[in-house]
């Protein structure tokens, strides 16, 4: 066992934590408050080479592995979670069923389009279907050489400024899963209509959209495995992204944490700083532990994946106990600061907000607890 990065992961652990600190975290609360898609920095983040983390090398790509990808998606949302979300979605999200279930000729196409520093977007949850997503409605009907798309997509990262998306539908919603076909789709073709931004609670900087499909041709050579793999070309996706969405939640978290232990060295009560009070201290200690074991999660899962061993339960290990740990520690942090921490002029209420989406956003906390429990009885 070896727990030191190599020299190559830390250099790029460190170019992120820079690029957090220095473009990304004086701006979040700005874009925060405007509910403002932060462009600049997107564009920023592509000209260091941040954006393209899950792009392979044989497709111009810088060909990360796995606890680097993970490192850098930690460290841009130590920045802001809402920007994490951005890239993570794009590049470790929409592009995984492309990496499951692509050809050779479908991976060139979709990977040049993140290489330019455009977006990509997954497009699975529907308004009456989130955590039950084998009931999803939209639908795919062959004609020739083209499938004709109809439905609704519901709450799609990145739906309002993606170039590409990758599309979950049916062929015959009796067949349930075994009707599920997976797409990739242009999202300037016809009848693609972006709807709605939602007004969210947290990672505001985030583009949250529905996305709906009007009579959509998408030609059979964008389908992504045949007709019938699209269950399980999505559920290997989920299982790759999790402990990406872990190692967001881990740097929303370290944010809190680095924020309320300044405060509490800082801050006067009773003559002397709050951090020598006891009650402090073990918030403090509790946040540290939690965060650290939140890592390791997202580590092991990065490092049985990379060793081609099983890592769905240890995926959702990670994703379930860093989501509800940085919901915690945020709020701890909040509690820290007290009045100051309730106040906008302070980021730590920013954090609290943006760590819940954790426990919702790529299978709830509680469909990763039916994850878990159905592998220790299967």
């Amino acid at each position: 066992m070896d727990f030191k990065y190599t020299e190559e992961q830390e250099a790029m652990r460190a170019v992120a934590r820079k690029f957090a600190e220095k473009e990304i975290a004086p701006v979040a609360g700005q874009y925060d408050e405007k509910d403002e898609f932060p462009t600049e920095i997107i564009r920023k983040l592509h000209e260091v080479g941040l954006l393209t983390i899950g792009v392979p090398e044989e497709y111009g790509g810088p060909g990360l592995d796995p606890i680097t990808q993970a490192l850098i998606a930690e460290e841009i949302s130590f920045g802001d979670g809402g920007t994490g979300t951005t890239v993570v979605a794009s590049n470790l999200l929409a592009a995984n069923p492309v990496f499951v279930g692509g050809n050779d000729d479908q991976k060139r196409r979709f990977y040049s389009v993140l290489n330019e520093g455009k977006l990509a977007a997954f497009c699975l949850t529907e308004p009456g279907a989130g955590s039950d997503a084998v009931s999803m409605s939209t639908t795919a009907r062959r004609e020739g050489d083209y499938y004709i798309l109809n439905g609704t997509k519901q709450f799609i990262s990145n739906g309002g400024v993606a170039d590409i998306f990758t599309v979950f539908a049916t062929t015959d919603r009796s067949l349930r899963h075994k009707g599920i076909i997976a797409f990739m789709v242009d999202a300037h073709t016809p009848g693609v209509i972006i709807g709605k931004k939602e007004n969210k609670l947290g990672i505001r900087t985030s583009d949250t959209r529905q996305i709906i499909f009007e009579d959509v041709k998408v030609p059979v050579a964008n389908r992504l495995g045949e007709e019938g793999e699209g269950w399980t070309i999505c559920m290997k996706s989920l299982d790759i992204s999790r402990p990406y969405i872990a190692a967001m939640a881990v740097g929303i978290a370290q944010a809190a944490y680095e924020a309320a232990v300044k405060y509490a060295k800082e801050r006067i009560a009773f003559g002397k700083p709050i951090a020598t009070f006891q009650a402090i201290q073990f918030m403090l200690a509790d946040m540290a532990m939690g965060i650290e074991a939140s890592r390791l999660f997202v580590h092991k899962a990065c490092f049985l994946r990379e060793q081609g061993l099983p890592f769905t339960q240890m995926a959702s290990f990670a994703k379930a106990f860093a989501g509800d740990t940085a919901m915690k520690v945020t709020l701890d942090a909040v509690q820290i600061l007290g009045g100051y921490g309730y106040v906008k002029e302070y980021p730590v209420e920013k954090f609290m907000r943006d760590a819940k989406i954790m426990q919702i956003y790529e299978g709830t906390n509680q469909i990763q607890r039916v994850v878990i429990a159905n592998n220790i009885l299967r």
